[in-house]
């Protein structure tokens, strides 16, 4: 029997275009609570190491919070020369990433999404199936072609490889988006005397604004995150902060805990910082490449 409107209205919420969501009841909103509280915990667990001294972190009866607050933890990355370069060198690769990514999957989308040509569907088929393949079993394969192509140590080399995992998932975030798209505002584009690039450049991508921002975003952290192919592909010089975290803090037989975990509230904090100023953008975009996709 068909739930009267009232009924329906009280079964569920609208929270985006096309997308609703059911109101959930007092023991829904405790399991989500405390599913959130657990997913929050390693969280909590960085930021109460980093603020705690080093004789209560490797105390036999270690306190679940800092009795003692300190900011000592934090010297270790602001007087380290060496951590302080790796974060120039993340901050270079991870916006370089992300503009790349930007530009490739956005001409990618709009190529994939409004021209019909033969091996397209080849093209899709492929990017799926690359995502299944872990990225170390391309490492060797990438290591071996900048060191033939001479790139190898440079920031060239981590930003091509960054860009070529980050561009499947961007691609058809920005697919989704533009196959949502009204055919009418492209064809009067046409009647106009646009040309197909001016078409993408002036009605398309100021369309698709949001999606833009969460596939940069997605690229940008992504960059900033790794440690795999930064250790691998980039130089002594040109090493960024995972490596240099790394390199500085984890050693044979002992890891300088409070200062990793501190150092990590720092670098994190960038990432934290794009997250806020973009949050809306990204929301939205997220939800409109799972709808009109």
């Amino acid at each position: 029997m068909a739930l009267p409107a009232a009924g329906r209205r009280r079964s569920s919420r609208h929270v985006g275009e096309g997308i609703t969501a059911p109101v959930l009841g007092p023991w829904g909103r405790i399991g989500l609570t405390a599913l959130a509280l657990f997913g929050l915990l390693p969280v909590y667990w960085l930021f109460a190491t980093a603020f705690m001294h080093r004789s209560d972190v490797f105390a036999a009866n270690r306190p679940l919070f800092p009795l003692h607050p300190t900011l000592e933890n934090f010297r270790a990355f602001f007087d380290d020369p060496a951590l302080l370069h790796a974060l120039g060198n993340s901050a270079v690769v991870s916006s370089a990433t992300a503009a790349l990514s930007v530009v490739v999957s956005g001409l990618m989308a709009y190529s994939l999404s409004k021209f019909r040509y033969r091996g397209r569907n080849a093209v899709m088929v492929m990017f799926l199936l690359g995502q299944l393949l872990p990225g170390a079993l391309l490492l060797v394969t990438l290591y071996l072609m900048f060191s033939s192509a001479g790139l190898l140590h440079t920031y060239t080399a981590v930003v091509l490889a960054f860009t070529t995992f980050t561009l499947p998932l961007s691609a058809f975030l920005l697919k989704g988006i533009i196959d949502g798209l009204p055919g009418e505002l492209i064809e009067a584009g046409r009647v106009d005397g646009l040309s197909n690039l001016a078409i993408l450049y002036r009605i398309v991508l100021p369309l698709i604004t949001p999606g833009l921002v969460t596939a940069g975003m997605f690229a940008f952290m992504r960059a900033w995150s790794d440690l795999l192919f930064a250790l691998t592909l980039a130089g002594p010089d040109k090493q960024t902060l995972p490596v240099g975290l790394t390199t500085a803090f984890i050693h044979e037989g002992a890891a300088d805990w409070p200062a990793l975990m501190a150092s990590s509230v720092v670098t994190s904090l960038p990432l934290a910082v794009v997250f806020v100023v973009l949050q809306r953008y990204f929301v939205s975009g997220l939800a409109a490449g799972a709808v009109k996709g």
